[in-house]
């Protein structure tokens, strides 16, 4: 009996024309004259009127909301939302390309340049050091390779070579799901559907339709299961197996013998089909151990009428393979693990943190231990979040961790995860630790001097093996990842104390960074409150008067301690700040700043031999140079001459030259030439300040 020719109507909706065109070809070459396929790209005009048809194909990103998404489609009409992927010829191009090539990869978004980025390193091309571009983006890296998907104009002009990968093909995953939306799922049998779906890298796609089908779909249905790149094991409303294809047979080392016409509990009690069955729900990405097999499943009800007929479930091996850990990453990230902050965000003009800003850069292009020390406040995770975006490792997880903020045994299960059963209140299946959800990515561990002995050992075989294995397991888990470690003591000292592990310390110790702390940063400190203040949205002025406060105080809490005035000034509500304004416990931190001042005796000493009788002088450029650095203005030796005049003084400008060299001789301010004046320095501050105390 010959099967009824019926032309299905296809509405094909994308951003760019380009994309539209290569598409339509594609779903025109596979279903031939069954279709008919309109055409509409976005970014050639905007959309009012579609044409009716029996399926829309869209690109979601050609909608800018679901509104426009809900008022174009009509919700009675099948939708196929369009995904794609790169095919094995594109990825053994990729591959015969030397390792660690610098390439950028071209695409005509950022969101697209690193979505390609993120797919490719899922496939395994991980040898290339791709820089993502875009429209826009600022290209830092001399590649002279560029690898692009179809974007050719969007290429860096003068790259010397490009190769053009071609847009990325249509999915299985959509291929399948329109022929069953159009209901031509028999030419799923063809030899040009399975030449195409092995042409292609990976062949998952979402399992909704095929649950949709009618389970009596035998022959069809055993070809949909087959191309699925996930072991399927479907059940009857009496959970007895009726579908298991030969990804499952390869996972769970059963054949179908053993399983076809059986109840699932037999040799699946690790399935939930029981619960699936009486909650009606679905039970996703949960990982037990099955035969010494990590296998990663999905359960998933059908549902018709309101009633329960049966549930599929795909399983997977769970690995420490690149792509399993990848997607766990990417989770991750999505929730938040990741690095929020750059280089950039670290406020400071001051000798001494750009010093170590320039340590730390250098430091991130390392995979070295990296140990940050410095007082409570100062910004040591700030560093950390900014070393892990300047690694090459920007990519993947960022995780941050107190070691001191919870208990040891707490502490050693989230950080190398256990296994089921492994201690009371353990959860079923076990859980995954902080290592290896960090895999490929960086772990930052503050205050690791709170790490107990036994948990020291551990971690020193993170980094030494690079492996761990859970609390109540005994496999051991390869792991890659960089740790970051911060502290506020001297692990130096506590070594010598005998409370912290030498052999450790000297592992952390390899890559050194010591941030200083606020009060050795005087030039920083108006910055720093500025760019506080601007965001806390905060329009106060500081008076003359509680600037130098400002600048004697001992910050004890460093940049923490700034931050907590400045907020607490801004809700003061008042647009300028007086002496009085400031609270209470600003003060006390006044007189314990003179303490340090001591250590500028030496300097001044010397000042005094070199000024002789004309102390006061000196002291006044001094004061001039301060001021001009409160009030951010360049001083020059004309402006001071004119101020000494005006306070009578009567400096000429020979004379302030002569002086300004003295002090420059002993480091105190620093000259430039032309109009650029002379500024005080953070020595030349402390000298300032201590004099002035003297009186």
């Amino acid at each position: 009996m010959e099967r009824m020719i019926v032309i299905k109507k296809i509405t094909l909706i994308t951003l760019t024309k380009s994309a539209l065109m290569f598409y339509a070809e594609q779903i025109k070459s596979l279903f031939g004259d069954l279709v008919t396929i309109y055409v509409y790209s976005v970014s050639e005009s905007p959309l009012t009127h579609v044409e009716k048809a029996d399926a829309f194909v869209v690109s979601t990103d050609a909608f800018n909301s679901i509104s426009d998404y809900e008022r174009i489609i009509p919700p009675d009409i099948p939708r196929v939302e369009i995904s794609v992927d790169f095919t094995k010829e594109s990825i053994k191009t990729l591959m015969d390309i030397k390792k660690d090539t610098c390439a950028y990869l071209v695409n005509f978004s950022e969101i697209m340049a690193r979505e390609s980025n993120t797919r490719l390193s899922q496939l395994g091309v991980n040898h290339i050091n791709f820089i993502p571009y875009f429209p826009g983006a600022k290209t830092v890296e001399n590649c002279k390779l560029a690898v692009t998907i179809g974007e050719m104009k969007y290429v860096p002009p003068g790259t010397e070579k490009v190769i053009d990968l071609g847009h990325r093909v249509l999915s299985s995953g959509t291929i399948v799901e329109l022929a069953l939306r159009l209901r031509l799922d028999y030419l799923l049998e063809s030899e040009k559907f399975k030449e195409y779906f092995n042409s292609i890298v990976s062949s998952n796609y979402s399992f909704n339709q095929l649950f949709g089908r009618s389970l009596n779909m035998e022959s069809q249905f055993e070809i949909l299961m087959e191309i699925i790149d996930a072991g399927i094991i479907g059940v009857n409303e009496d959970n007895i197996i009726f579908a298991y294809n030969s990804k499952a047979v390869e996972i769970t080392g059963l054949s179908r013998e053993l399983v076809i016409d059986r109840a699932a509990d037999l040799n699946f009690p690790f399935l939930p089909f029981a619960e699936c069955r009486l909650t009606s729900k679905k039970i996703t990405n949960k990982l037990v151990k099955f035969r010494g097999i990590d296998i990663n499943f999905t359960v998933v009800p059908v549902i018709r009428g309101n009633k329960y007929i049966g549930a599929f479930a795909t399983i997977q091996k769970f690995t420490d393979e690149e792509s399993k850990q990848h997607n766990l990453r990417m989770q991750l990230l999505n929730k938040g693990h990741k690095a929020k902050y750059n280089f950039y965000d670290i406020i400071g003009e001051s000798d001494s943190i750009k010093r170590a800003c320039t340590i730390a850069k250098k430091m991130a292009k390392n995979n070295s231990a990296v140990l940050i020390t410095g007082e409570s406040g100062t910004g040591k995770e700030l560093f950390a979040h900014a070393i892990h975006n300047e690694s090459k490792r920007s990519m993947y997880p960022f995780i941050a961790i107190n070691c001191a903020a919870m208990p040891d045994n707490l502490l050693e299960s989230e950080l190398f995860g256990y296994e089921d059963g492994s201690f009371t209140g353990a959860k079923k299946g076990g859980k995954l630790g902080l290592f290896e959800f960090a895999h490929k990515g960086s772990i930052f561990l503050d205050e690791v001097e709170g790490m107990s002995p036994a948990l020291q050992i551990k971690l020193l075989r993170v980094i030494q093996e690079g492996e761990i294995m859970r609390v109540g397991g005994n496999k051991i888990i390869s792991v890659d990842v960089r740790i970051i470690a911060a502290s506020n003591e001297s692990l130096e000292n506590l070594v010598g104390d005998g409370t912290f592990r030498s052999d450790l310390y000297y592992r952390l110790n390899t890559l050194p960074i010591e941030i200083p702390p606020l009060r050795e940063r005087h030039e920083d400190i108006m910055l720093l409150f500025d760019n506080i203040k601007n965001k806390l949205g905060g329009r106060l002025e500081l008076s003359s008067h509680v600037k130098d406060a400002f600048m004697s105080h001992s910050w004890n809490g460093n940049v923490r301690e700034l931050h907590n005035y400045v907020e607490y000034l801004t809700y003061l509500d008042k647009e300028y700040i007086e002496y009085d304004d400031l609270p209470s416990s600003f003060h006390k931190g006044l007189s314990s700043s003179k303490i340090n001042e001591s250590a500028n005796d030496l300097d001044i000493n010397l000042l005094k031999k070199l000024a002789g009788n004309r102390m006061d002088d000196y002291i006044f450029v001094l004061k001039t140079l301060y001021d001009g650095y409160i009030n951010r203005q360049n001083v020059g030796r004309l402006s001071i001459a004119e101020k000494a005049q005006s306070s009578g003084n009567y400096l000429t400008q020979q004379e302030v030259r002569n002086i300004l060299c003295d002090l420059n001789s002993l480091g105190l301010i620093k000259m430039s030439t032309g109009r650029g004046g002379s500024k005080i320095n953070e020595k030349g501050i402390k000298t300032y300040n201590s004099l002035k105390s003297i009186g």
